[in-house]
């Protein structure tokens, strides 16, 4: 059975593994997200969680209050069409709405992620430099 708890610092070399494993989105450039950028994330106005199944991490997911942003959502590969990113979006959204009205991200375009994230009700308000689709979404009201 899937098990959603908060994020601690111990989890985040067994997250960051599932970052560098995901096959999409992936890091071209491992170093430019390092296990210190989660320490110090968050050391910040942030919550963080993960999912585990049978004592292993399947996924985690980051948000960031301060800045309006879903920093992170990724399911380890072999967990995939689970439920587990659903689980951990459900669970950050409803801790976020507490918090704050608006919620952004950016992902690649064509991916499964942009998908998950329109089926979730976001809504595309244009791209980065780079590229990728920046989403938003609005507490219901």
């Amino acid at each position: 059975m899937l098990s959603i708890r908060p994020m601690r610092s111990e989890d985040i070399s067994a997250a960051h593994i599932i970052r560098l494993r995901v096959r999409e989105n992936h890091l071209s450039d491992p170093s430019v997200v390092t296990e210190q950028d989660y320490h110090d994330f968050m050391a910040r106005d942030t919550m963080s969680w993960v999912c585990e199944l049978d004592g292993a991490l399947t996924g985690f997911v980051m948000v960031d209050v301060e800045k309006r942003n879903l920093w992170a959502l990724f399911v380890a590969p072999e967990h995939e069409r689970k439920g587990v990113g659903k689980a951990l979006h459900e669970t950050m959204l409803t801790w976020y709405w507490q918090r704050a009205a608006t919620l952004r991200l950016s992902t690649a375009p064509g991916t499964r992620a942009e998908l998950f994230y329109r089926k979730a009700g976001y809504s595309s308000i244009g791209l980065t430099k780079s590229g990728e689709v920046i989403f938003e979404l609005h507490r219901p009201t």
